[in-house]
């Protein structure tokens, strides 16, 4: 029982610690937002108002990035101060104009009488009111009694001049000498607070210095945007910003009913499908008009990508955790995209234009990412030949949707607007998904064919290889395509800095990268055919006296098998597969294909260079003497003849192979060896 209390309360700090940081995110956009002209005052009121909102965001800066601890004591002050100003300006009011106060507690809203019209219960509700704030702010500062005392006097001081029935100028005297008594508490109270202000916002400095000295700046801002839980913070600020824009939008247009002397039973029927239409539009539109108001829908399209992705997981019966990152990508996406095209900074009915454009960029993407948390399943089913129906029939739903859904979505554009270069690009990426979805139904029909047959299929990795390579040919030409689209677009209609970085990654990754990863694979296979051609094939009878299987697929041999040097058998297409990992057998781990090198040069020997040197006229090199001829002893046959002086032996030329083995067996040089062995010894 105790750990589900733990998590509850444990949500319930988390929440509140998320509202509570919200109103820093307005103040901030209403900073940005805000519009002055400053050829109405000089220099001095210009710098003073720019000073202003440079401290303002700054103030709500630290506080959005305050720990919890320290949030949750920074409002406790805040609202102990709203609570003093709350009743000193209750005093104030019931002092300077008893009149009017007393006509507002006598009827409420409604016209009903609270109490009867009378002095002392005016006294009494007042004094009521005070002394539930005179409780509050002793509860939020944690007085002691004395300070308490002077509280509750302060507040219900003014209330007592009502009573004796003082002049118009004593109580008003007394109410404000009562508040600045109250203020005068809170400013100690808030001197006394103020060493932990300034520690708890040089421990936030220190913090964030740290963990940037250390992590990189990477690290921290993940660590930050988890720590301040800015996601949940932007998407509860764009929620209650439209929700507080919704219902001043329904109070116009009720007071727009009211005006137009419309019958009482049209002002409270529903609203039609025109106005409605108006009212939404207008708050799609007020919702992205700056970058704080898109961020925050971009937090909203996380939190619904997020889920969709996990219904999407659930339904086709996936667990890979990358498949889980949908609720990252769509947000990221769309934040670009409205940065590219300037949303934010468009008319109002432009925005809606391309809001709407952009959001139908965004929903092909988004189904290019299902696809590819899809097409896995779809081959791992394929490939374990998985007979349960249940189990395929998700996955081929959800593909079956991949081909309609750009389908309907191509047909509708192209019936609602003129051809233009976003109306291309949706196409283009329409067009493209019909195609990845084509080519992984038909490699999952190879597969569940080939389990279906008897018989080894040899030739299925050729079918498999050739439609991927269709599809990625026809991707490449694709991504050619849309670099085009996206160059015209900046050349020719919007450029921006953002756009060419995103064409500049573009080429990089669906254009470069593509290719290179393509040729990559044409070479590896192409070498791969190579070294099997290169092996000797068994067939017939050798394959009936080996009567075993292959190692890789465990199948019978039934039509020829390729023999490896160390004498094993595989199939030809098996044996591909593996070579396209590594150049080994898979039994034994010995080379499967080994080129024959060339033959070395033969090295220059002494017994050849006594006849070339007898040829030039030149002495013979020194070296053991030559062998002497058949029938004479070594040394006999006369006085031994003296041996001549080499007097120059630039003729004789040697390579640097064969010199590298005279001096020492190719070994290093001794500078570099001692160098080496000086590195060593530092």
């Amino acid at each position: 029982m105790a750990v589900p209390q733990a998590r509850l309360s444990h949500r319930l700090l988390a929440g509140l610690d998320v509202a509570l940081r919200v109103p820093c995110v307005f103040i901030i956009d209403g900073i940005f937002n805000s519009s002055y002209d400053p050829s109405g005052s000089g220099w001095a009121g210009a710098g003073g108002r720019v000073l202003l909102r440079i401290l303002g965001v700054l103030a709500a800066c630290v506080v959005l990035l305050l720990s919890q601890k320290a949030l949750f004591k920074f409002y406790t002050l805040f609202l102990a101060a709203v609570v003093g100003a709350a009743g000193v300006l209750i005093n104030y009011h019931a002092t300077a104009q008893r009149d009017v106060v007393y006509g507002a507690y006598h009827k409420t809203a409604l016209g009903f009488r609270l109490l009867p019209r009378s002095g002392p219960t005016l006294w009494l509700g007042v004094a009521a009111v005070q002394m539930a704030l005179g409780v509050g702010y002793i509860f939020l500062l944690r007085l002691q009694s004395s300070l308490a005392a002077l509280v509750v006097a302060a507040l219900l001081a003014p209330l007592w001049g009502l009573v004796v029935e003082l002049p118009g100028d004593g109580r008003q005297l007394l109410a404000l000498g009562c508040g600045a008594l109250l203020g005068l508490q809170l400013a100690g109270c808030l001197a006394l607070r103020l060493p932990w202000l300034y520690y708890s916002g040089r421990y936030v400095y220190l913090l964030l210095r740290h963990m940037y000295r250390i992590y990189g700046l990477q690290l921290l801002l993940e660590d930050t945007w988890k720590r301040v839980r800015l996601p949940h913070v932007l998407r509860l600020f764009w929620l209650s910003r439209l929700a507080a824009q919704a219902l001043i939008l329904l109070y116009v247009v009720q007071a727009a009913r009211r005006e137009d002397a419309a019958p009482p039973a049209a002002q409270g029927a529903v609203l039609s499908g025109e106005v409605l239409w108006e009212v939404l539009s207008n708050l799609v539109i007020s919702g992205c008009d700056s970058t704080l108001t898109v961020l925050g829908m971009s937090a909203v399209i996380s939190s619904l990508a997020h889920y969709l992705g996990l219904c999407i997981l659930l339904f086709i019966g996936s667990t890979e955790e990358e498949d889980k990152r949908l609720g990252f990508v769509a947000p990221v996406l769309f934040f670009i995209l409205a940065l590219q095209t300037g949303l934010s900074s468009l008319d109002p009915d432009e925005r809606l234009v391309r809001l709407s454009r952009n959001m139908c960029l965004l929903l092909t993407a988004v189904l290019h990412f299902i696809h590819g948390m899809t097409e896995p399943v779809l081959m791992s089913l394929s490939a374990s030949h998985t007979p349960s129906l249940r189990r395929h029939l998700p996955v081929l739903l959800v593909s079956l949707a991949l081909f309609l859904l750009p389908v309907v979505l191509s047909y509708f554009l192209w019936n609602q607007y003129a051809l233009n270069t976003w109306l291309f690009a949706v196409t283009a990426f329409c067009v493209e998904l019909c195609l990845k979805v084509v080519v992984s139904v038909t490699v999952y029909v190879l597969f569940m064919a080939d389990g279906v047959s008897s018989v080894l299929w040899e030739g299925l990795d050729d079918y498999v290889y050739g439609v991927r390579s269709a599809g990625s040919v026809l991707e490449f030409l694709f991504g050619v395509v849309m670099f085009a689209n996206g160059a015209y677009t900046m050349v020719f209609e919007s450029g921006s800095k953002i756009r060419a970085c995103m064409m500049c990654l573009h080429a990089y990754f669906n254009i470069y990268l593509q290719a290179r990863n393509g040729w990559r694979t044409f070479v590896h296979r192409r070498s791969a055919a190579q070294k099997i051609n290169s092996l000797p094939e068994a067939r017939g009878r050798a394959l009936r006296e080996l009567g075993d299987v292959c190692a890789i697929c465990y199948q019978e041999f039934s039509g020829a098998a390729r023999v490896t040097p160390c004498r094993h058998y595989f199939h030809a297409p098996c044996l591909r597969k593996w070579l396209y990992i590594q150049d080994s057998c898979p039994m034994c781990h010995q080379r499967v294909y080994v080129e024959e090198p060339e033959a070395p040069p033969r090295p220059f020997s002494d017994h050849d260079a006594a006849p070339a040197a007898a040829a030039l006229g030149r002495p013979r090199p020194p070296g053991p003497p030559a062998p002497p001829p058949p029938g004479e002893e070594p040394g006999g046959g006369g006085a031994e003849e003296p041996q001549e002086e080499i007097g120059d032996n630039d003729s004789i030329e040697y390579d640097e192979e064969e010199w590298g083995a005279r001096s020492g067996g190719g070994g290093a040089p001794q500078e570099e060896q001692y160098l080496d062995e000086q590195e060593e010894s530092d």
